[in-house]
């Protein structure tokens, strides 16, 4: 350390231990002074909610919530990709697949090489047909029941909208819901209703016109 920067750090040493009741002075009293009236916020808050529970507000608002949960889970959001078939329409879904890098055991041993083609219908077959439709439309639900007799119930339907609960009750039978729309994405389809059934090892996508 310089000398200079020494007799100035000894200058502000000095200042500061002579210097000890500065910060103690007492000015007294400078215009008037007045008690905090603002009320805690904790105690505000726990205040307002002993009042909505007293009044029944908050199980009204926890009711109304539970609610519109069950309306959102028992009627899921429709569809807008897919609209009602105008034409007839068959096309093709091949699932087949590479491998992209080898599969191992946990011991490192290769189960299945990279490069390897895989369908998944050669193991595992559809035992059922699809039956995609939406259930607002009257005559898409008349259709999809007619198959699914025809087929002694031996069929999976499945919704793009309407409520899945209120058919489920209706028909006496599992009905499921495309959610987010996986399904129809994954085999392109595009109208409905929909039957889709296995043909060979491919998958055979049928859009009817009613």
């Amino acid at each position: 350390m310089r000398f200079s920067d020494k007799l100035a750090l000894g200058a502000v040493v000095a200042i500061a231990f002579t210097q000890p009741q500065a910060g103690a002075a007492d000015y007294g009293k400078i215009g008037t002074t007045y008690e905090v009236t603002e009320p805690d916020m904790l105690e505000w808050i726990e205040k307002r909610v002993a009042e909505k529970v007293a009044s029944g507000e908050a199980l009204r608002y926890q009711q109304q919530q539970a609610e519109k949960i069950k309306r959102k889970l028992l009627n899921p959001e429709p569809l807008g990709s897919v609209t009602r078939a105008s034409r007839n329409r068959t096309q093709y879904y091949d699932p087949t697949f590479t491998v992209d890098e080898n599969v191992t055991d946990d011991r490192g041993q290769i189960l299945v090489a990279a490069g390897t083609t895989i369908n998944p219908l050669d193991r595992v077959g559809l035992s059922r047909p699809l039956v995609f439709f939406d259930a607002r439309d009257k005559n898409q639900v008349a259709f999809a029941k007619r198959y699914l007799d025809s087929r002694e119930g031996l069929a999976k339907p499945i919704l793009v909208g309407g409520s899945y609960f209120e058919l489920m009750k209706k028909w006496d039978t599992p009905v499921y819901f495309d959610q987010q729309g996986a399904l129809i994405r994954k085999l392109g389809i595009q109208h409905v209703p929909a039957i889709v059934s296995q043909e060979g090892k491919r998958l055979r996508i049928d859009e009817i016109a009613l």
